[in-house]
């Protein structure tokens, strides 16, 4: 795979999660209570590194989501990783309580099913899509962010029958950026995590 532009602003680490991840930004809320509108065993919160995190998730991880997370605060943002997970993206048990009074910003990929892209706010989606395919958007207001997407390389009016997209997951973290104000200057291996297990994990 061919290296992304420059200019695509990508969360430095985030290739290193592997074939299913959920990397989100939850506006406001401190780690603590993003774990626990997640549903986490709140006796298993403690501070671990990215390579702690990724291990665990590695030794814990169920068939249909993260078996280990975790949360640290980024600006006004806290960022939450789900190693081998896709909950907040896409699964409404998940997103409604985190995005609660709030907004989400998600970065999804899934090598075995679909990769998302999705902006939540106060449980509602208001734009989801597959960054393969930019053009199928879903929510309540699909066009929010359509010059954003032109600008970073995921073309709304994208033809299916035409060429692909280049770099969709970097041209997702880059439309991330443009959302939050985050400039991704964090590499995500030296952020300490607040981590934590699942209920059910």
């Amino acid at each position: 795979m061919a290296e992304a532009p420059d200019e695509l602003l990508c969360f430095p680490g985030y290739e290193t999660l592997g074939e299913i991840y959920c990397v989100s930004f939850v506006r406001d809320l401190p780690p603590e209570e993003v774990l626990r509108r997640f549903g986490v065993d709140e006796k298993s919160m403690e501070e671990v590194a990215f390579d702690e995190l990724d291990h665990r998730s590695v030794e814990s991880m169920r068939a249909d989501a993260a078996g280990y997370i975790g949360a640290a605060r980024v600006g006004d943002w806290t960022v939450v990783i789900e190693p081998g997970g896709w909950q907040i993206a896409v699964d409404d048990n998940i997103y409604a309580p985190v995005s609660r009074g709030t907004e989400v910003v998600s970065v999804c990929r899934h090598d075995y099913a679909e990769d998302t892209f999705a902006y939540i706010v106060d449980g509602t989606p208001v734009v989801s899509f597959d960054p393969m395919y930019p053009e199928e958007r879903s929510g309540s207001d699909p066009d929010r962010f359509a010059t954003k997407m032109h600008e970073v390389g995921l073309d709304p009016d994208h033809d299916i029958d035409g060429p692909t997209i280049d770099h969709p997951l970097e041209s997702s973290f880059a439309l991330a950026s443009s959302i939050t104000g985050l400039s991704f200057s964090t590499d995500l291996r030296r952020l300490r995590f607040l981590g934590a297990e699942p209920v059910g994990g």
